[in-house]
């Protein structure tokens, strides 16, 4: 009767897990694309609004932000919002000119990059604190990349061109990225690879920020440590002390703002305000000091006016188009790293959501736009947006405050600006680059990862000595082989059961909880695919191994096998076929195998392979607990039974009877 109970109890047990049907291929593409491109699932939001008029209201407002925070906007959030533009305008003005020359171009275009690109951004764009303009690190990379081509000092008009023609290409990269829906190529950038780029890229554009602090006209156009350098040191005679000191001045009283801002986060302003303060003062003693006599060099003449048309110059010749290509996509994938990376960080501490691929088409309008309005490539910076967040931004609306800034200073005030010292652009680069070198991200990641810490390293160290593009590529290529090796190489882990409990702990982590006797408890930690198959199989078999050389000396054979499926989240043929083979093999040697947990994924593939019937419907279990319980009460019949044959071959040994 007990024995009855038990295994009507075991038969409840084996229904509770779903042997559904499969889905048709057409429903599990669908729904797997829909999980990887539209993973915010707004087609819910849309079917499920009662009207049509409503319908297209959310879906303009999915497609521009815009028009989700404007019917809502009053004066109240613009009162921030006013505050947070006019001080990012502050901030921007001498940036655009610094890295605008940080490029090799007239440094108006870095005005002009801080009008249009903002605009285009406050419609598209769904963050509320990201800050759009010039970054160092994508300007100097996409100088490097375009002087390959044509040197500037050979022929600025076509190197200018061709500037134009990259930022053409970016914005329509980065716009086709997002359109259709691939953010997650931008996730092989790891952290550890734009730690290692941003740090290695500040320390060249430092150095080569020694031209401007020492007054040299001729330098390198090569970005690698040893060229910086050798073009420095190799004109000691052309150093202009005048202009050394200067620059130390200025450097001392920018890092100087940033050490107050540090000890007192409440006067952020004053290292936002910094920058501007710098430019005015150098403009007012070159003017009245007539600085050029002395050796320190001035932006020279800006002309007013907002941004010309530059769609005309866009220069499509084969001979250049793999240069232009190429600067496009690897700034363009650079720009959208930093800028999204920015964007999730700052969206993170208000507990906003931002989504990837709306960022990756504003990322793309305000480039595609910004190449016909002589603007070169904008994304979101670091420094301007921690302005922005500090000043109490509310919507993007600050974005169109500094826009409106920009515009005022194109028109009345651009020439002003041109006598602003080298010098003081350089000393302003630098201070803005010091803090990107982060050597302590770099030694924590020493310490918690070691390879992180080499992917960073490679990245750094073949930024400053190769260049640019292949200092990331190497990065890249060691976060894709790790990536690669960890799909080779999953986890599988031997689990024992946690006292007076029915969770199931990897015996390695947890040194406390109790194998099993007679049963071996396998976890699979990844998908299983033809990369990874012979790993696996061979995995499982030295387990088996390992645990019947233990019990043949401490505990009772091993006579069941339990799989654990619940993190394998796919399998392919390969896979199927090398778990049949080891199935079939485990089974040769009388163990039985049972799988707990697996996947809806898993278990389709399980079904239409018909490895469901080859296991039986009975081998298959909801959870780890269950099949230990279905283990253990075969045990206790396996062992009745023997205790029922050994009793009556007793009984007949002792009443005479020959046993045979």
């Amino acid at each position: 009767m007990t024995n009855s109970s038990s295994s009507t109890s075991h038969q409840n047990l084996v229904h509770k897990v779903n042997f559904s049907k499969p889905r048709s291929f057409t429903k599990t593409v669908k729904s797997d694309l829909k999980e990887t491109f539209f993973p915010d699932d707004p087609f819910r939001q849309f079917k499920n609004e009662p009207s049509a008029f409503r319908k297209a209201k959310k879906t303009v407002q999915y497609f521009l932000p815009v028009f989700e925070w404007l019917p809502k906007y009053g004066f109240k959030m613009f009162r921030y919002d006013l505050l947070a533009g006019i001080t990012i305008a502050s901030l921007a003005i001498p940036q655009g000119i610094s890295y605008a020359k940080l490029a090799n171009l007239p440094p108006i275009l870095g005005l002009y990059s801080s009008f249009i690109p903002p605009l285009i951004y406050a419609v598209f764009g769904s963050s509320k604190d990201l800050a759009v303009g010039t970054v160092a690190s994508a300007s100097l990379l996409l100088a490097s990349i375009i002087e390959q081509a044509v040197p500037v000092k050979e022929n600025p008009t076509l190197y200018l061109h061709l500037v134009f023609t990259a930022t053409f290409f970016t914005g329509i990269f980065q716009f086709a990225l997002g359109f259709f829906r691939l953010g997650i190529l931008v996730d092989f950038l790891s952290h550890s690879t734009i730690v290692g780029f941003m740090s290695g890229t500040a320390t060249i554009i430092c150095l080569q920020q020694l031209k401007g602090m020492f007054g040299l006209t001729h330098f390198t156009s090569n970005t690698d440590v040893i060229s910086v350098l050798r073009a420095v040191f190799s004109q000691t005679h052309h150093w202009r002390w005048q202009s050394a000191l200067a620059g130390v001045c200025f450097l001392v009283f920018l890092l100087a703002t940033k050490h107050v801002k540090k000890k007192k986060p409440s006067l952020y302003w004053v290292s936002a305000l910094a920058p501007m303060v710098t430019v005015v003062i150098g403009c007012l003693v070159a003017y009245f000091a007539h600085a050029e006599k002395h050796g320190i060099q001035i932006v020279g003449h800006l002309n007013k006016g907002i941004n010309p048309s530059s769609i005309q110059f866009l220069n499509f010749d084969p001979k250049y188009l793999p240069y232009t290509i190429k600067a496009g996509i690897i700034t363009g994938i650079l720009a959208l790293a930093e800028g999204i990376a920015i964007a999730r960080s700052f969206a993170t501490i208000k507990n906003n959501q931002i989504d990837g691929n709306k960022e990756m088409i504003a990322f793309g309008m305000m480039n595609l736009v910004g190449s016909f309005t002589s603007c070169y490539l904008t994304t979101g910076p670091f420094s301007k947006t921690a302005v922005n967040y500090n000043a109490g931004c509310k919507t993007a609306m600050s974005n169109v405050v500094m826009a409106i800034c920009m515009m005022l200073t194109l028109l009345f005030l651009a020439p002003l600006f041109s006598y602003t010292p080298l010098v003081a652009l350089s000393a302003i680069i630098m201070a803005a680059m010091l803090g990107l070198i982060d050597y302590e991200e770099a030694y924590h990641l020493y310490k918690v990862d070691k390879y992180d810490f080499c992917i960073c390293m490679s990245a750094f160290l073949g930024v400053t000595f190769l260049s640019m593009d292949v200092g990331l590529m190497l990065s890249i290529g060691l976060s894709i082989i790790r990536a690669l090796l960890c799909v080779a190489r999953p986890p599988i882990a031997n689990l024992g059961n946690m006292s007076n409990s029915t969770m199931y702990r990897d015996i390695e982590q947890y040194p406390s909880a109790e194998k099993v006797p007679g049963v071996l408890i396998l976890q699979l930690g990844s998908p299983i695919y033809f990369a990874n198959c012979t790993y696996v199989r061979e995995r499982i078999s030295r387990w088996m191994d390992h645990e019947q050389s233990i019990s043949d000396s401490k505990a009772a054979d091993i006579e069941h096998i339990i799989l654990d499926m619940g993190g394998v989240t796919a399998i392919d043929m390969t896979g199927i076929g090398m778990l049949t083979e080891v199935l079939k093999s485990i089974e040769r040697k009388g163990i039985n195998v049972l799988i707990a947990n697996p996947k809806i994924e898993v278990m389709e593939k399980l079904m239409l392979s018909n490895l469901v019937e080859t296991i039986g419907k009975d081998s298959m279990f909801l959870s780890i607990n269950d099949a230990v319980e279905a283990c253990r009460f075969n045990l206790r019949s396996s062992k009745k039974l023997i205790d029922r044959s050994d009793s009556t071959n007793t009984s007949k040994v002792e009443t005479g009877d020959i046993v045979v």
